[in-house]
């Protein structure tokens, strides 16, 4: 038996995550292997390859939608993603803005400036 059978599949406002083509790409070519993406991600979308000295994206579904901090801190620019214009037709198509209005106030407690 499988450990992931039987658990929650991810998502991203309701939306599931498979659904979400959202993951970074990294070109080998101008990979330098410093690694900073791989230590840099919270959510293991990385691993590292020691024998081609470079980052390879092993976990794309850990990438959080709209996130682009290993493709601000590449010092290469190694590493690419899909324009932002498709997260922001998602949000359009799926109702998103509404969605979060309404879990911003069904949990005040959570979200308010104390």
């Amino acid at each position: 038996m499988s450990s992931t059978q039987g658990a929650a599949k991810p998502n991203w406002r309701g939306i599931p995550r498979e659904e979400i083509n959202w993951h970074p790409t990294v070109d080998p070519e101008l990979c330098i292997g410093c690694g900073i993406c791989v230590l840099n991600c919270g959510k293991n979308v990385y691993q590292f390859d020691y024998e081609k000295n470079v980052a390879v994206v092993a976990n794309p579904m850990n990438c959080l939608v709209g996130c682009t901090t290993c493709q601000n801190t590449c010092p290469q620019h190694a590493i690419s993603f899909p324009p932002l214009s498709y997260i922001h037709k998602i949000i359009k198509k799926k109702g998103i803005i509404q969605r979060s209005r309404e879990e911003l106030l069904a949990n005040k407690a959570k979200y308010a400036v104390k």
